[in-house]
């Protein structure tokens, strides 16, 4: 009989070592990169266009071309795009990102025909009709308004703005006029720049046999298709970071205050990134972690706090967020000080360390465990312009940092001082 009241012995991956995809090209140059799973029913295919926010030329317009991709082209109506792939049994999604836009389906294999068949027309044929761009407009400028009333939302973009200004992709404040200068032209404009052959990759995950990839060569690589010649560029947008160190929104009648925390920090390609990742995650990235366990677990200012690093080009932010009662904004904001010194000055400790390397560890594992998983991992190397030893070096950053490293990168990284702090709740008198 199993006993279990003895809990099973942990184990360290012993190896670790994440699958490349087999990289091919169409006849027109585009790059595929493919992760076979015979015994998948289901295919899964990502476009990805170079141009995002950080090229469009006024805010929402990388957004909405890509979002009306899908609302009306030659062939298909809005309604016959939705209707043809819902009979299939498909689901598209449509994203836009800092450099990149996607267009990524998902389809039963044995319907790939019919559904690339659509896909093909949103990607080479779109026409951004007048109609239903303002059905989306609304909807969107209606969700927008709603968003300006939350608390967490106005306190995670003004500190954005904080740290970036005005006049960087990622620090502008939208407005409602952002969505009213949204035209077709607008869109078409930055559509016919970067949604062309030249500056598309693929990648196929799933049921990727021989008639999967002779039905996209048939699609998207006979012929080149777009009205651009060359892969989008790349921008580097300095930031102008504000002299203010805290901000604070009223909001009457919130019943919570959300607090934002945050400071520029390092991106990807820092070579010190992935050993700080092991410090935030320590800090405040898991559920263990020593903002969880001092401020909700043993001071209860709060249901929930996290740490964590958004990494955007060039320089990404180290964020710690909570919602916490009106009165106790203050206490929570000293505790994370409080946090902050202690990780300068006292060393951590050999078993929490090892907890917190055993939880990424498990957290990369299951990370990497489908093709589809391990498609959006070597996604994620070619939008950040990383080598792929990058995801060998994740394990070996997690299992070679050491507790004095960790508090010399807490001095250096980890500075109360540039952390900006907004509140957004009821004023207390």
């Amino acid at each position: 009989m199993l006993d279990r009241t003895t809990p099973p012995n942990i184990r360290k991956p012993e190896t670790f070592s994440v699958r490349e995809p087999v990289c091919t090209h169409l006849s027109n140059g585009i790059p595929v990169y493919t992760f076979n799973a015979d015994e998948s029913d289901v295919i899964r295919i990502d476009l990805l266009f170079g141009g995002g926010r950080w090229h469009q030329e006024q805010p929402l317009q990388a957004l909405f071309a890509n979002r009306m991709l899908r609302e009306g082209t030659r062939r298909f109506s809005s309604e016959q795009v939705a209707e043809r792939l819902d009979y299939y049994g498909a689901w598209l999604e449509l994203a836009c990102a800092a450099e990149y836009t996607y267009l990524t389906l998902y389809s039963l294999s044995k319907y790939l025909p019919q559904t690339l068949e659509v896909l093909e027309s949103v990607v080479k044929e779109p026409l951004f009709p007048q109609k239903e761009l303002d059905i989306v407009l609304e909807t969107n400028v209606r969700q927008f308004l709603v968003n300006s009333s939350k608390t967490d939302y106005l306190a995670l973009r003004r500190l954005m703005n904080l740290l970036y200004g005005d006049g960087h992709p990622a620090g502008h404040l939208l407005k409602e006029e952002d969505y009213r200068r949204i035209s077709p032209d607008v869109l078409r404009s930055f559509y016919e720049r970067y949604y062309h052959s030249a500056n598309c990759s693929i990648y196929l995950a799933g049921r990727v046999d021989e008639r999967c990839l002779r039905l996209v060569e048939e699609r998207f690589g006979r012929t080149a298709f777009g009205t651009g010649d060359a892969p989008a560029e790349r921008f580097h947008y300095q930031p102008i970071v504000s002299p203010e160190k805290s901000f604070f929104i009223e909001r009457k009648g919130a019943v919570q205050s959300a607090v934002r925390m945050g400071m520029l920090s390092l991106n990807q390609n820092h070579p010190d990134y992935l050993k700080l990742r092991v410090l935030i995650t320590l800090f405040g990235g898991y559920f263990g972690s020593r903002l969880m366990s001092n401020i909700r677990e043993e001071k209860g200012l709060t249901y929930g706090i996290s740490a964590g690093l958004l990494p955007y080009p060039g320089e990404g932010v180290l964020t710690i967020a909570a919602d916490t009662a009106c009165e106790n904004v203050h206490a929570l904001v000293e505790e994370v000080y409080a946090e902050i010194d202690r990780l300068h000055t006292e060393v951590v400790l050999a078993d929490e360390l090892e907890r917190v390397r055993n939880y990424m560890l498990g957290e990369m594992c299951r990370s990497y465990e489908s093709v589809f998983s391990l498609s959006d991992a070597w996604i994620f190397i070619h939008v950040s312009g990383l080598e792929k030893s990058y995801l060998s070096a994740i394990p070996e950053a997690i299992n070679t940092v050491t507790a004095g490293e960790l508090g010399e990168l807490a001095r250096k990284y980890l500075c109360k001082e540039n952390l900006k702090v907004v509140v957004c709740g009821e004023k207390i008198s």
